[in-house]
Parts: C-alpha cells; structure tokens; sequence
C-alpha cells in the first residue's frame, strides 16, 4: 500500500512526459490497488476512468467512490469529494499509475513483446520453451491465456508483480494492436520487441491500414525498448527497422539453411546448430527464427535455444494434426487473415502431392472489409468449404456470400457452402481420401463459438477427433 504522494513520487518522468498529469485534494490518501474496472473497486482503490468505444469509465466514477475508491484518475475535474488525478491521457496514465503502484514490474523480468498480424502466439510459445530450456522459470501471456491477447494496463501490472513474486524470471507477451492503440502498455520496459509481419486484419478497429501499422510499430520505440528483432522479409518490417531509434536485429527466411518441412515438425541448420521444431508448416520455420534470433539478442545460448524448440509441446490451434495416425491430415489452425489462410495452405501442400481441402469462414461483428480477400485467398486449395466462424450478432449466410464474393468466376467450382461449421467439417472429412490434407481454419483454439449472441461450446479439434473417432 502507499500513500497518493507515494504513488506519484514512483512515477517515471520521462513515461509520463506525454500525458501531463495534475491532481486536486489530498495525496495522504491510502491507494490500495489501482484499476479500470468498477467491479474490482474495494476500499482504497485508485479508479481509473477511461473512455471506451460503449462506455464512459467518468460515469462509473461516483459508483466507485460509493463502493470505496480513495481516488480517481479522470480526464476532467468530477463533482466528487475525492483527491483526483487529472491527466490528458488518461489511458497511458493508467498504465503508467499502475507500473508505479507495483513498483515497476517489468524492470525486474525480462519481458519480451511480439507483435505482428501473424505468428504472434506460435513464436511466443516458442520463446517461452527456449527461456524454460535455459532454467528461466517463464510465463507466456497472450491469446491462449486470457480473454484479451494483452491484458488492460491495470491488470497487466497486477499479472506482473504477481508474477515477480512467484518467482518468474522471464515473461514473453504477446502485444496485439489494439493493446498499443489503446495505451495497454504504458509503463512497460521491454528486453526486447519482436515484428512477425503485417497484413490485413482489425480495420474494423483501426479503421485504415496505415493506422493499424503505426499501432505495430509504435512498440519499437525507446519509450518501450532498446533491442528491435525485425522481420526482414516483410516490407513493413523494413519500413520499422528503418524508422525506429533503437537497435535492429533482423531475421529471414534465408537464414535457415537445409530446411525440411513436415506435417509435425520441420528441421533446419542455423547458427552452426541442427534444430528440430515440433511445430510443423514452412510458414513455422520464419517463426521459430524469430523466436530463436530473439533469443541470441538477450544472451541464450544456441544450445538451448535449438533443445528448447525440439521440447516444444504442440501449441493449440496452431498447425495442430488432430489425425496424425489417419490415411490424411486433419490440421487445425488459428489462420484467419488473408495472408495467414494462403501461408496455410501452401505450408500443407509443401506436405503433401495429394489435395489441399480448407474449412473456414470469417467472424461476425469484425473487419468485414476482409471478407473477400479471404475467399480469394481460399481458392489456391483444391476444395473449398465455407461455413460459419463465430457470427455473433451477424447472419451466417451474409458472412459467407461476402467471402464467395471474393472468388474469382473460375475457381467457383471449387467452393461448397455449409453453414453449419460442424457439417462442414464433416463434410471436409468425408471427402478426403489418402494422402489429403484437410485445413479447419480461422478458430484454432478456441473452445466456443457465439451465435446469435449465444456462447456454444465448439472447439474445432475436438469435433475433428469425435467425427474421426480418435483420441485427444
């Protein structure tokens, strides 16, 4: 616990520089915790308003006091009788009052953030078991551990020191553009910041492409960092690395030498090691080269950086084979971008010489702009089947006729339309015969899908196995 004054006293100048920062009443109070959300507000909370795209934090404000708020961090002066921090950003403000109140969490981990439309989550894992190979204990935080692939600033912090106090020596996050666009990680200090790539995704979000990349690249900033590892096969990697005021390490495609690929795994040389990574798909190996080059830059031996990717456990949802022992391949993969679905699919005809099938269709109440690209994207399988991806509060079949909108009048042939994804799935299964592989695109991991507004228990790899009759 600490006093206001104390909690201001930790603050770092040099972060808050850009979000001025002023407070009216006393700065004896006791802060307890801080926090954006007015359910976790108990006795001594500092609660932080911040504006949403549905909801003004301000109008939760006296409902906090009521239930114990010591303070409030607003972006105007409320008619409260509470000392209040007035900030003119208040989303950094937060992350920065946040790192301050939990001692600056991430000065005492070696904290790693990846970001990128694609290969977020796979290189994360992949760092994660590379830190655990050196004797680091590790946390990886992102997509498959949370509700938010980066957590709000507030419980970011909380995550952090929490962390620091269990023991943790290392954390690899994954940041996702939004988590940048909305100041989620005010207050952070990087080890370093890996780029994967860019491509088309959250223009419901972000609203142009140009903004969705100065999300991505705001994180390569000394306000975060000192190390950029840079993706140099992709254009608005270079861009970054050319643009950033910090240190660049690149990687690429063509530092892999002796590449064998496989459904399960693929085997490369790199840094005068053999390495064997569990994770199969070509698309993989740029992966596991981020992860691994990341690595070298904060002092892991290639020695444990090459065991560390041959003990990786199979990531979820990520070029998992849920048929490894059938006459055909059954792949279940998160891809749900355009570039991501065409990398998905070559990557399984790099695998094979039979057909190529792919399962997909796109999420409701999100970039619909994508739509036809990821039919056009769809078409370089040998067939196609379109089907629901968590509509949410859209119509099914509206989702799905945009997709096919975006199939060229010569590949219509290939597309079948099934709008339930389970007899999609099944139907992808039944047409698949020896030496096939079949792609269930764009959920990966996740356990359930929304329906008219109504969560369902579907997890793709799961209905995999029960229409194959194998095992977990």
């Amino acid at each position: 616990m600490l006093t206001l004054g104390g909690l201001l006293a930790r603050v770092d100048d040099k972060q808050s520089a850009s979000s001025t920062l002023s407070v009216e009443g006393a700065v004896s109070v006791t802060i307890t915790d801080v926090t954006s959300d007015s359910r976790a507000v108990q006795q001594g909370t500092l609660f932080c308003c911040l504006r949403g795209e549905q909801h003004d934090g301000h109008d939760f404000a006296q409902d906090a006091v009521a239930n114990g708020a010591a303070a409030l961090l607003v972006d105007r002066r409320l008619n409260l009788d509470v000392p209040q921090i007035i900030a003119s950003d208040t989303r950094q403000a937060t992350g920065i009052l946040a790192a301050a109140f939990h001692d600056h969490p991430s000065r005492d981990l070696t904290v790693v953030g990846i970001t990128g439309t694609n290969g977020k989550t796979t290189t994360a894992h992949m760092l994660g078991a590379i830190l655990t190979q050196h004797g680091q204990r590790t946390t990886v935080l992102g997509t498959l551990s949370g509700a938010r692939t980066t957590p709000e600033a507030a419980e970011l912090q909380r995550t952090l020191a929490d962390e620091r106090s269990k023991g943790t020596k290392a954390v690899v996050m994954e940041v996702s553009s939004h988590a940048l666009a909305l100041q989620r990680v005010a207050g952070m200090q990087f080890a370093a910041a890996t780029f994967t790539n860019l491509g088309h995704d959250h223009l419901d979000f972000h609203r142009t492409h140009d903004a969705y990349f100065a999300a991505k690249a705001s994180l390569f900033t000394s306000n975060y960092t000192s190390r950029a590892i840079i993706n140099r096969d992709d254009a608005f990697g270079q861009q970054i690395a050319e643009d950033c005021d910090v240190a660049v390490v690149s990687y690429g495609r063509s530092d892999a030498t002796d590449v064998a690929v496989g459904a399960t795994g693929s085997a490369f040389s790199w840094r005068g090691a053999r390495i064997w990574c569990t994770v199969g798909g070509d698309f993989n190996v740029l992966n596991a080269l981020a992860a691994a080059t990341t690595a070298a830059e904060i002092g892991i031996p290639v020695g444990d950086i090459a065991a560390g990717l041959g003990n990786l456990a199979q990531i979820p949802g990520r070029f998992e084979n849920v048929n490894a022992n059938g006459n055909f391949a059954v792949l279940v993969d998160y891809a749900h971008t355009p570039e991501a679905l065409r990398n998905v699919i070559a990557a399984a005809r790099a695998v094979t010489d039979q057909r190529v099938i792919v399962v997909f269709g796109c999420g409701g109440d999100r970039d619909a702009t994508k739509r036809p690209d990821m039919g056009a994207a769809a078409i370089s399988a040998d067939s196609v089947i379109v089907t629901s991806d968590n509509p949410r509060h859209e119509d099914p079949q509206a989702i799905i006729d945009a997709i096919v909108a975006g199939v060229a009048p010569t590949h219509l042939h290939k597309v079948a339309v099934e709008v339930d994804r389970r007899q999609a799935i099944a139907m992808a299964c039944t047409q698949a015969g020896s030496g096939d592989v079949v792609i269930i695109a764009g959920r990966g991991h996740e356990a359930v899908q929304t329906i008219a507004g109504r969560d369902i228990a579907f997890s793709d790899a799961e209905v995999a196995r029960e229409l194959l009759g194998v095992g977990s």
